[in-house]
């Protein structure tokens, strides 16, 4: 029926049966998040059974390095579950007559771990989730963003490659919710699993998201980078879905920084900077080691003063502690560092290496408004930045 073009809902009111999922093809990239967003009865948490068959798919395939998950035999996909794909439930799932270490420690006794190394390994992931000296305690004494916590440490245990997360954070208070998605964040910089994360929250999902997938009666209407589903959504549908984003929360430092017109190097003299600060029309210029690791901010009155006193290197008019952000931290942590000055905000990579700068304009347009399009947006190819009289990179 539905593929006769009948609805979700004609179908069930004929049928008494509900679609799950429908003709929903997607693939997961190694060591990626692919998030899962769509509106309560959307099919987001059906979608997610169905890649462990805790939901039995009626047809399709599912395709783990190249075998059918849907089609192996029960003791095969107990081995899946146990080896090769993990999951975090919304509500955690904990076992409230074992220990933390214990609960920690569960998917690896299943796998027949030795107990010594059961605990050394349950030990190693509660200090990595911050739950340190909490390994005595019952799971009823902890609080809700603890449990999380346990069960996100459960998960990173036992050592599956595949995480399935279903909305794990939703039942969290905001502030505990932002807590958890940086501890995520952070232990997925390290460890870099494959994750499929299912939430309700756009906000979450674009913050959290490599890609992100819009979920509607059942079917995907929309694959892509948390910049396309901004920049150019699929249809309607989509349109209502992101337009009340705070993009303060969404966009990143990478998605407005500019190239800086020049740099200075640590090991150049103090007069050719200047010269080159002059003639770019810069008051202020950043200054990097040989491989590209920012040292730091030189304004033009110290490189000068440096020069009246003979100076021949730059260190002293290189200020240490000149603010700086890394690629993906979103713009509303980056705008209080405007709060009290003019100058620009470097932006580093994992590496501490410059890759650009954000200027006061920049990102004031990052904060109000959508970006039309790729080509011209800060940062991108076709947006060339020029030097203002007061020295700051504009458009």
């Amino acid at each position: 029926m539905r593929r006769r073009g009948r609805s979700k809902s004609e179908v069930e009111k004929v049928t008494g049966a509900t679609i799950g999922v429908y003709d929903a093809s997607f693939e997961v990239r190694e060591g990626e998040i692919f998030v899962v967003i769509g509106l309560s009865g959307s099919g987001k948490s059906t979608l997610l059974r169905l890649l462990n068959r805790l939901i039995e798919p009626t047809e399709g395939e599912v395709y783990l390095h190249g075998e059918d998950v849907a089609r192996m035999s029960s003791k095969q996909i107990r081995e899946i579950r146990r080896r090769k794909i993990g999951m975090v439930f919304q509500h955690f799932g904990l076992l409230p007559n074992r220990s933390v270490l214990e609960n920690v420690t569960f998917g690896l006794e299943i796998q027949g771990v030795p107990a010594a190394e059961r605990r050394e390994r349950g030990l190693r992931t509660l200090e990595f989730v911050g739950l340190e000296g909490q390994e005595g305690k019952r799971i009823t004494e902890l609080s809700g963003g603890m449990q999380q916590r346990v069960g996100l440490a459960r998960a990173l245990a036992s050592g599956q490659e595949i995480l399935l997360m279903d909305e794990p954070f939703s039942a969290l208070d905001p502030l505990i919710r932002r807590d958890m998605q940086n501890l995520f964040l952070d232990i997925q910089g390290e460890v870099n699993r494959t994750v499929v994360f299912i939430t309700h929250d756009l906000d979450e999902a674009l913050r959290l998201g490599h890609r992100v997938a819009i979920m509607r009666d059942g079917e995907i209407v929309q694959i892509g980078d948390p910049e396309d589903i901004l920049t150019r959504p699929a249809d309607e549908y989509v349109e209502r879905f992101i337009e009340d984003v705070d993009y303060a929360k969404v966009r990143v430092a990478e998605s407005v920084m500019v190239e800086p017109r020049e740099i200075a190097y640590d090991g150049e003299g103090p007069r050719v900077v200047l010269r080159r600060m002059r003639q770019a029309g810069m008051s202020t210029i950043y200054v990097v080691d040989r491989e590209r690791r920012l040292r730091g901010l030189a304004e033009a009155e110290g490189v000068a003063r440096l020069i009246e006193r003979g100076e021949s290197r730059l260190d002293g008019a290189v200020d240490l502690e000149a603010p700086r952000v890394g690629c993906g931290t979103p713009l509303r942590e980056v705008l209080p560092l405007f709060v009290d000055r003019r100058g620009p905000v470097a932006v580093v990579d994992e590496r501490g290496r410059l890759r650009g700068v954000i200027v006061r304009g920049a990102l004031i347009a990052g904060l109000t408004a959508a970006p039309e399009s790729e080509a011209g947006r800060p940062g991108r190819p076709g947006a060339e930045p020029v030097a203002s009289p007061d020295g700051e990179v504009e458009r």
